[in-house]
């Protein structure tokens, strides 16, 4: 997979799969975790409707010394302890509404 940053908006990015399709992502949230000494990023579809679930895709990445992320910055998330940790950060966002916005 393949990523490209979309200059509209800098909490936008276009995911490019195997086939060469295209989709807008938003932005979720990134952070830092000092346990892997990485940053993280989480996007969600931007074409998600109001009432429909939506699948969270979450990424390492690493920033140039100005803090933009280009197209091989992003890299998938291999090991399982690091999806945990992930998700935990990713379900005290949801749970929290004074950062979730909710």
């Amino acid at each position: 997979m393949t990523e490209q940053v979309n200059d509209e908006k800098d909490r936008q990015i276009t995911l490019i799969d195997d086939q060469g399709n295209e989709e807008l992502y938003e932005i979720l949230f990134t952070f830092h975790s000092d346990d892997y000494d990485k940053s993280y990023v989480l996007l969600y579809p931007a074409a998600v409707g109001e009432d429909e679930d939506i699948e969270v895709q979450a990424f390492s990445y690493d920033a140039d010394d100005a803090g933009d992320v280009t197209s091989s910055d992003l890299h998938e998330i291999s090991s399982d302890e690091e999806w945990d940790m992930v998700q935990g950060v990713l379900n005290t966002f949801l749970s929290d509404e004074r950062l979730s916005g909710e």
